[in-house]
């Protein structure tokens, strides 16, 4: 499995504080001092603005000069949460409360909010007053849904960016679910496309996860149809849905869609054998994916050439996603990927189906961590390593450039007629003490490096987030992807 588990605790960091309450602290300064800066013209900047964070702090906690009495309630209890707050600051931050504050011209705003937003609305007051919150995992959602609803975008967009830096915190049964369909919800896209992504980039994980068969048929079937899911194998997808069906019993509709979208062109014909006569699934469902099952085992039969000449293989039944089996790719982790060239080689099958099964591909990967622009491709030299970028005087290669990687067959085959390779290069992170997958570029066989890879990477710092332990850990797949060169007879 791609995923790595790692027991090492989190420790966070706290500055000097008060605190408010459970999980807030509030920064305040030693003194009240002004900053105050001369420039070379004679003008001098005085800055008061720690000071009167203070005294808006101070204000909220005594209520000072109110003028509205907010009540925040919960349907169906007693329980009230009491605010002496005032127009101007409510009317500043958010216009739903500009409003709401303008129609109750008694000066008593009673708001209802369900429990978890009533329990943190505390802290999206002072949020209004200071500008400033302290967010725990529990807390963002109920956050999020309060500056959503009040419009106040800033908080909402803070939100929205500590959720996706925090996908990957361990918690247990799961929340990345829970998160998509809120982001679906509240029209968050940015939210919602991180999280997809997030799902379908680990799914392994996710599916090992006591969050999996919690997941709502519209998110399930959404991941099924993607191709950059990252799992050992079909046949583990096929597995997985067959327990999430188990435990779900969905309708009919559902349960049909959802094995449809299984790629089982990509499971072995003798899996498909055990399947099809130990699957309480297509003991069930079986008719609705006969015809696919028929053209797996026609797939199976056959070179993806002859296949080409009676069927469209460009459809999604013949393309592979990211499988993490040593069939189609194999992990490699990098030391010191900010100074060292790199080079390796490994195997995968020709194909997928077993036609193909006993043909073998040998790939060579290359990795440069500062590659030139324009300058000549790296080489094997005699004992493997890499011959890269080197200046005109012959010393070590250049500190300028770019991170490259490059994956080039070592041998050519007649049996490629009706083939090209997608090659994806897998990386891996650790954010939240366990790693996960961090990105995923992928390039064909006309193009002999990515143009973007590691664009954004720091390889220099050791305490990179693209790096563990001081290493670039990268998986790298080869998919074979199937062209239609003959026009089928009618």
């Amino acid at each position: 499995s791609l995923t790595y588990f790692y027991s090492s605790a989190i420790k966070s960091q706290r500055g000097k504080g008060v605190e408010m309450d459970e999980g807030l602290s509030v920064s305040l300064p030693q003194t009240a001092a002004p900053r105050q800066e001369v420039a070379e013209s004679g003008l001098t900047v005085i800055d008061h603005s720690a000071a009167l964070l203070q005294q808006l702090e101070a204000l909220l906690a005594r209520g000072n000069i109110s003028d509205v009495a907010l009540r925040v309630q919960t349907a169906g209890s007693d329980r009230v949460k009491a605010f002496q707050v005032h127009a101007l600051v409510l009317s500043l931050q958010s216009e739903v409360l500009r409003d709401l504050v303008q129609s109750h011209s008694s000066g008593i705003l009673v708001l209802e909010e369900s429990p978890e937003c009533a329990d943190v609305f505390d802290k999206f007051i002072r949020y209004l007053y200071c500008g400033e919150i302290t967010v725990r995992l529990d807390q963002a959602l109920p956050l999020h849904k309060l500056a959503s609803k009040y419009h106040v975008r800033g908080l909402q967009t803070g939100l929205s960016l500590y959720m996706t830096q925090h996908l990957a915190a361990d918690v247990p049964g799961g929340h990345v679910a829970g998160w998509y369909q809120y982001a679906v919800e509240a029209g968050d896209a940015v939210l919602r496309d991180s999280c997809l992504q997030y799902l379908a980039w680990n799914l392994s994980a996710v599916i090992q996860s006591g969050g999996w068969t919690g997941l709502d048929e519209e998110l399930l079937l959404t991941l099924l149809r993607r191709s950059d899911l990252v799992l050992r194998s079909e046949l583990e997808l096929f597995e997985a849905l067959e327990e999430w069906m188990a435990r779900n019993q969905p309708g009919a509709l559902t349960a049909e869609s959802a094995l449809r979208a299984v790629r089982y062109a990509m499971i072995p014909p003798l899996e498909l054998f055990r399947l099809q006569k130990q699957s309480a699934a297509l003991a069930r469902y079986g008719e609705s994916v006969r015809d696919l099952l028929h053209m797996a085992y026609q797939f199976h039969s056959a070179s993806p050439l002859q296949l080409a000449k009676y069927f469209d293989v460009n459809c999604s039944l013949f393309a592979p996603r990211n499988y993490l089996s040593p069939v189609w790719g194999s992990p490699w982790v990098i030391g010191n990927p900010a100074r060292d060239d790199r080079s390796g080689s490994f195997q995968t099958q020709l194909g997928p189906s077993a036609h193909d099964a006993g043909k073998r591909l040998t790939w060579n990967v290359l990795f440069s961590p500062r590659w030139l622009s324009g300058a000549p491709r790296p080489t094997f030299a005699e004992q493997g390593a890499v011959q890269g970028p080197h200046a005109a005087d012959g010393s070590p290669p250049l500190k300028e450039g770019h991170p490259c990687v490059m994956v080039t067959p070592a041998t050519s085959s007649a049996d490629l007629a009706g083939v090209s390779f997608q090659k994806t290069v897998i990386v891996l992170a650790r954010p939240q003490g366990k790693a996960v997958v961090r990105h995923i570029y992928n390039f064909h066989q006309s193009t002999d490096e990515t143009g973007d890879f590691l664009a954004d990477a720091d390889l220099q710092r050791r305490t990179s987030e693209y790096l563990i332990d001081g290493s670039l850990y990268l998986h790298v797949v080869v998919k074979p992807l199937y062209h239609s060169l003959v026009v089928t007879r009618k």
